[in-house]
């Protein structure tokens, strides 16, 4: 028995022993750490990554937690894609370490040193800062600027051992206690509802939750489990001691722990910002207050006295408050403040019970009521923004904005990037305060803006709105050096406004011109003598007809000769005429008299901005789109029974009944049915049968009754034609909606027939959108013109058909004119368009001139010239402008127009800037226009009912020397632009006053180095 027992003893001994030793082994490890120490830290050791030349393909980025969305890591990907596509490469990106991509390609957050506060930095051309926007804002430092009473109180609340020192390499992702509680809470509330289970998560889990998780939250036991990793993979990046890594943890998460978001303020992060954004602290004074409220004996330590106590004890109440309330950031400090302040003095009972707090903070606190502060203070703290001293930040914004294809301002001031601008600074704050001073009455007088074409003596320069912008042609790309205003609104003058810029216009036409007469040489110098004579351009066609006869009459027939006998061929100056342009007859006016009388070259024109001269070039350049789109034109033009005369025709109703709904429909837009009834009904003299068929067009149904009460109620009292009872029953009958067809009802109304139809279609689809109107009125649009289509009309059709030929041409134009920078879609089909009715944008018009004085060639305008995404991370990304031209006009072109503006500032209306240029060397060549912006009311006949002058602008486009050019932009609008007779000379006259600070940039050879404007 004995020898059989004896066995079983010893078998036992060894399993109680080899549990007690597995038993102390593993806690051991729970209390010290040591085997994941080891693991861990050899695990990261190799886990690095380095920043090299060109893209990276060995990089991952993260997913969408809250931190990498918030500073752009996750984001990276879909940047690349868009500026790449806006001439952008990666110059500089980072290559990981394979121990690096195994990590995270197992699916852990990327273990790296992350970084606290991050956000958009703006440098100058210099790379000097002048713009940045770090968050959190208010940090601690370091760990030991960290009040003990705060340290005390967290360690309390989440992470008691956390900075234990007795076991120098504890994993601080893992608290055996809380964790082993949490998992028993969540047990017990599989069968309890109502059990509270508070979460088993460290500080160092919490922080890689709330930065890496999806939404910040923990979606799933898969979720901790990888939480707690990473954040062991995190701890021991600097090997197996964790003692400073547990105190930075500690250091990290007071400054960015997510405490909800205010109207005014947006996300707010880190005790520092809270208790700004939730309490109105200044978070510098609150810390010394706390600093004072440490435990135990020391020099400035306890309570303050008097009314400093009371604040020192608010302030730590307001901090533990925070610290609380990251449980539930949303429900403690928006919807339940309540539950917050009886919680956070439950937690200061405890603290001081536990010995964490003094008792005398305890009552102190106590006694100190809990309030937040109101929705609006957060907004009302912030300065007061002057928008002239931020224009050139706000341009380099926009453009991130637009580059990056962000939504807000909010989100790109999150971003880990530093964007290296293009802007001058120094030259920027020059000119800004050169408009500025420009804006005062003495200072337009010491600007010399007073005078002939000027500003007059009455005149207030207040009221103007001055705009320059500056480019320098730099290492293959137009770098944007200044962009500058006078006007305190976030509105950008320069590339936000539609302007009418004047004669600024006619180097748009200067160049078409040229283009088309230069694609004529190309057609026709490839021609024999024999061949070219065969050509019959058609009889108006004035441009291949000239184009033909040179080539056969002139012995140079090289494209330069070619456009420079351009230049030189003669239109009318005369103001006599009338033009058919625009669907109507149109007259037009020089600005001096004498060109009335003279017949003169294109060049000449151009100098001295003859309008007359290039509404009769506009002209010849839609004959020749006209011709060139329809070569036959003539001909069925000329034959009233030609098939594509009614083509022609149906389109014109087409469009002309669209334009017209599209009136009536934003005058109806919005409004009640009844409101719509009485809009359709006032501001009208209507007759007894006007009112009569608009009553029964608008609402057939209405009964006799309301008929004849609103008859009565609209018109006035006729003694010989009185609205007796039968006549009303008689009108009723008469005018019913079936009595006549749409145009007659039109007529007898005096009403436009689309306008009653639209009412009626309004009554039965009250919420019809635009696009529906038009769907569904096709057939009345055509209904409305058939008389158009009767053939006993032909001049009528004709004029009509011209019309629609015309706007084809001027969409010709408009794809000439953007693909040279035009920045809208379609310009006004007028001859108008060539002296600036079309509209334009003064950076447009810069960057055409832009490629003028570069040849013919478009280089890329840009005011960033690198973007360091993320720097310092695994994610580091440097994109830098990818240089490189595109020809767009032949050399020989670009010369032809870079010589004629040239003459407009050696000879023509720029010709006050030459004194400023003498003797520097400088060759500078620009163009003017003035801008006359009225609405005009005419009435039959073409005579004028009204006129008011709508704005006035004064604009120079320029270029100084091989490298810089810009544009400057006078503009005042209604009420005040009728007062002001100012024309282009007041720009040109701005121009030459900044002479001074610009011509020693132009007189320097090129000698600095490229990105770099070190004046």
């Amino acid at each position: 028995m004995r020898r059989r027992l004896w066995p079983r003893l010893v078998m036992l001994a060894l399993l109680v022993g080899g549990g007690y030793v597995l038993y102390a082994v593993v806690a051991e490890e729970l209390s010290t750490s040591r085997l994941q120490a080891r693991y861990f830290s050899a695990r990261v050791r190799d886990a690095g990554y380095a920043d090299a030349a060109g893209p990276s393909d060995r990089i991952r980025f993260p997913d969408d937690g809250p931190y990498d969305l918030r500073f752009g890591y996750s984001r990276l990907p879909q940047f690349t894609e868009l500026l790449e596509a806006r001439g952008y490469r990666r110059e500089r990106q980072a290559r990981w370490s394979a121990r690096l991509l195994e990590i995270t390609d197992s699916g852990l957050f990327a273990p790296y040193r992350e970084k606290t506060r991050a956000g958009l930095a703006l440098l100058d051309c210099n790379d000097q800062p002048f713009g940045a926007a770090p968050a959190p804002d208010r940090a601690y430092a370091g760990f030991r600027d960290i009040p003990a009473v705060l340290v005390n109180a967290l360690l309390y609340i989440e992470n008691r051992d956390l900075l234990d020192p007795e076991f120098p390499t504890r994993n601080p992702a893992l608290d055996v206690r809380r964790f082993t509680r949490a998992a028993m809470d969540q047990g017990v509330r599989l069968f309890n509802d109502r059990h509270e289970a508070p979460g088993g998560s460290t500080l160092a889990t919490q922080i890689e939750k709330y930065r890496h998780s999806r939404a910040g939250r923990t979606g799933s036991p898969h979720e901790k489990l990888r939480q707690m990793a990473s954040a062991s993979m995190r701890a021991y990046l600097d090997g197996p001691d964790t003692i400073g890594a547990r105190q930075r943890i500690l250091l990290d998460y007071l400054n960015t722990v997510p405490l909800s978001a205010r109207a005014g303020v947006g996300e707010i992060n880190g005790l520092g910002d809270g208790l700004w954004a939730w309490y109105g602290q200044d978070f510098g004074e609150a810390n010394r207050l706390l600093g004072a409220a440490g435990m135990g004996p020391g020099p400035g330590r306890g309570p303050l006295p008097g009314e400093q106590g009371a604040t020192q004890a608010r302030v730590f109440k307001e901090a533990l408050s925070l610290i609380i309330a990251q449980r539930g950031p949303s429900h403690f400090l928006r919807r339940d403040t309540a539950a917050l302040a009886a919680l956070t003095d439950s937690y200061l009972r405890l603290l001081a019970a536990a010995g964490a707090i003094p008792p005398w903070l305890r009552d102190a606190a106590l006694a100190q009521p809990l309030r937040l502060r109101g929705e609006d203070a957060g907004a009302q703290d912030r300065p007061e923004i002057s928008f002239v001293s931020r224009k050139a930040i706000s341009g380099v914004r926009t453009d991130l904005l637009r580059y990056l294809g962000l939504g807000s301002s909010y989100e790109l001031d999150r971003l880990d990037l530093t964007a290296h601008s293009t802007i001058d600074t120094g030259l920027q704050r020059v000119v800004t305060d050169a408009l500025l001073k420009a804006g005062t009455r003495d200072g337009a007088r010491a600007t010399g803006l007073y005078g002939r074409n000027l500003l007059r003596d009455g005149d207030d320069p207040g009221r103007l709105a001055i705009s320059f912008t500056l480019y320098e042609r730099a290492g293959g790309a137009n770098l944007l050096r200044v962009q500058a205003d006078n006007l305190d609104l976030p509105f950008d003058l320069n590339r936000g406004a539609r302007l009418n810029l004047g004669s600024t216009a006619k180097l748009r036409t200067l160049v078409t011109y040229l283009e088309i007469l230069s694609e004529l040489h190309e057609a026709f110098s490839a021609m024999t003598p024999a061949q070219l004579k065969a050509v019959t351009p058609p009889r108006l066609d004035a441009l291949s007809l000239w184009a033909q006869n040179y080539l056969l009459t002139q012995p140079d027939k090289s494209l330069r000769a070619m456009l420079e006998a351009a230049m030189l061929r003669k239109y009318s100056g005369g103001a006599g005429e009338a033009f058919f342009t625009g669907g109507g007859l149109q007259t037009f006016s020089n600005f001096e008299r004498w060109e009335n009388l003279k017949i003169m070259p294109v060049r000449e024109a151009f100098e001295h901005s003859v309008n007359l001269v290039f509404v009769r070039l506009m002209r010849d350049i839609v004959r020749y789109e006209t011709y060139r789109l329809h070569p036959d034109a003539d001909a069925w033009l000329n034959n009233p029974v030609a098939p594509q005369r009614r083509a022609y025709l149906v389109r014109f109703a087409d469009q002309e009944g669209s334009d017209y709904l599209r009136a009536f429909y934003g005058k109806y837009r919005g409004k009640t049915w009844p409101e719509r009834f009485r809009r359709a009904l006032e501001n009208r003299r209507f007759s007894q049968v006007g009112l009569a068929v608009t009553l029964r067009s608008i609402e057939p149904d209405m009964d006799l009754e309301q008929f004849a009460r609103i008859m009565r109620a609209t018109l006035p009292k006729i003694a010989k034609a009185p609205l007796t009872d039968e006549a009303l029953a008689r009108m009723y009958g008469k005018y019913g909606p079936r009595s006549f067809n749409l145009n007659d009802r039109g007529y007898l109304a005096r009403v436009h027939p689309l306008e009653l139809w639209l009412l009626d279609y309004l009554r039965q689809h009250p919420d019809a959108s635009l696009d529906e109107v038009l769907r569904d009125s096709t057939a009345q649009r055509q209904e409305v013109y058939a008389w158009l289509f009767k053939t006993r009309n032909p001049g009528g059709q004709t004029r009509r058909i011209r019309g629609q030929l015309e706007r084809q041409a001027f969409g010709e134009i408009a794809r000439r004119w953007q693909r040279l920078g035009y920045p809208f879609g379609a310009i006004t089909p007028s001859y108008a368009s060539a002296i600036g009715a079309a509209g334009d944008r003064p950076a447009a018009l810069a960057e055409l001139v832009g490629i003028i004085q570069n040849g013919g060639v478009r280089e890329q305008a840009t005011a960033l010239r690198r973007l360091d995404f993320a720097e310092g991370t695994p994610y580091a990304t440097v994109f830098g402008l990818d240089m490189h031209g595109k020809r767009l006009l032949s050399e020989d072109l670009a010369q032809v127009v870079r010589a004629a503006l040239v003459g407009v500032v050696n000879s023509g209306t720029a010709g006050s800037l030459r004194s400023a240029l003498a003797g520097s060397g400088i060759v500078a060549g620009g163009k003017t226009g003035t801008g006359d912006h009225r609405y005009e009311v005419y009435g039959p006949g073409g005579r004028l009912i009204s006129s008011r002058v709508v704005s006035r602008s004064a604009t120079f486009v320029f270029f100084l020397g091989e490298r810089y050019f810009g544009n400057v932009t006078a503009y005042v609008q209604e009420p005040y632009a009728a007062r002001y007779a100012f024309t282009s000379a007041l720009s040109v006259q701005l121009l030459k006053s900044l002479a001074p600070a610009l011509l020693p940039l132009a007189r320097d050879g090129g000698a600095r180095v490229p990105l770099a404007c070190q004046h």
